[in-house]
């Protein structure tokens, strides 16, 4: 049975590791708690184990391992119906969608919601779409409106990245997984698209947990940062703590540049003035050389 204090987290691992059939390590150690309705972002070179990571949190994969808790409860506990109902309270987004080439967009939005609707409905959507409006809504938030009754395989990858993210807004979960949600898009989309994804997160309280590529992009939008290098995690701190002698060490192996957007180093080393922790509103703060030239925008 599960505690109250476990309750009250979306994901909790402890002392978690993997070992794939062959024989690979992909993680070790792995020690982390998200509260419900946080907004995570896990960052680290090619290899670091962060896909590994998103697939235990998905249910998709048994740690080899330590202790898991996804939504209050133990996964691999669960008999096969609740471990369905389980899955269906969280939504993934994969760099590569397996999304059905020969699915018209709105089919694969509102397959969202598959897991909460009746077998009766999910068949009949099949058929004739049941939600035209709302799968047009979410498509309009990433800008796709006019291909909602397009083909999947007349997409980009980009695109393909967009539709998936439209439907876990469609989906409404609980929380929403992203494995390199916008690797294929271009810097101004990319960040249109994340912050559809935080904006889902403040709305409905759901937890947000990505992997990105970007640095920039991940300490733009996301409050906390985690680390991660070779299967273990290197750091978990706020994105405001972190700095680029902290990026330079993590990134060590992938050469001089940092990964950001668009390849521009520039939005890594310009310093602007940072306010410490208990420092007043006209204080001054710390100058930190990691802090993006750009903030994330208001409230609208």
């Amino acid at each position: 049975m599960s505690s109250s204090a476990d309750v009250a987290k979306a994901l909790s691992l402890q002392g978690v590791g993997q070992v794939h059939p062959n024989r690979h390590r992909a993680l070790q150690g792995i020690s982390l708690d998200l509260a419900m309705g946080e907004r995570v972002a896990v960052i680290g070179p090619s290899g670091a184990g962060k896909t590994t990571l998103l697939r235990l949190a998905a249910a998709s994969l048994r740690p080899s391992e330590g202790c898991l808790s996804l939504l209050g409860s133990n996964p691999w506990q669960l008999g096969t119906r609740d471990l369905r109902h389980l899955r269906s309270r969280i939504g993934i987004v994969h760099q590569a969608p397996p999304i059905p080439p020969q699915l018209r967009v709105i089919t694969a939005i509102l397959a969202g919601r598959l897991g909460a609707w009746s077998t009766w409905r999910a068949i009949a959507s099949l058929i004739y779409p049941s939600d035209i409006a709302g799968a047009r809504e979410v498509l309009a938030r990433l800008d796709m409106a006019d291909r909602l009754f397009d083909r999947c395989d007349r997409l980009s990858g980009g695109q393909l990245q967009r539709v998936a993210i439209a439907r876990v807004l469609y989906q409404r979960p609980e929380l929403i997984l992203a494995d390199e949600p916008v690797s294929a898009l271009d810097p101004t989309l990319a960040d249109a698209a994340i912050e559809q994804l935080v904006e889902q997160s403040e709305a409905s309280g759901a937890t947000l947990c990505a992997s990105l590529h970007a640095v920039d992009l991940a300490l733009k939008w996301f409050p906390r940062i985690v680390g991660m290098r070779t299967g273990e995690v290197v750091f978990d701190t706020p994105a405001r703590k972190v700095t680029r002698d902290m990026l330079v060490d993590l990134y060590a192996t992938e050469g001089a540049l940092l990964p950001t957007q668009a390849n521009d180093p520039l939005s890594l080393v310009l310093p602007i003035r940072v306010r410490g922790d208990g420092d007043p509103p006209s204080g001054s703060g710390s100058t930190s050389a990691s802090v993006l030239p750009f903030h994330r925008p208001g409230p609208r």
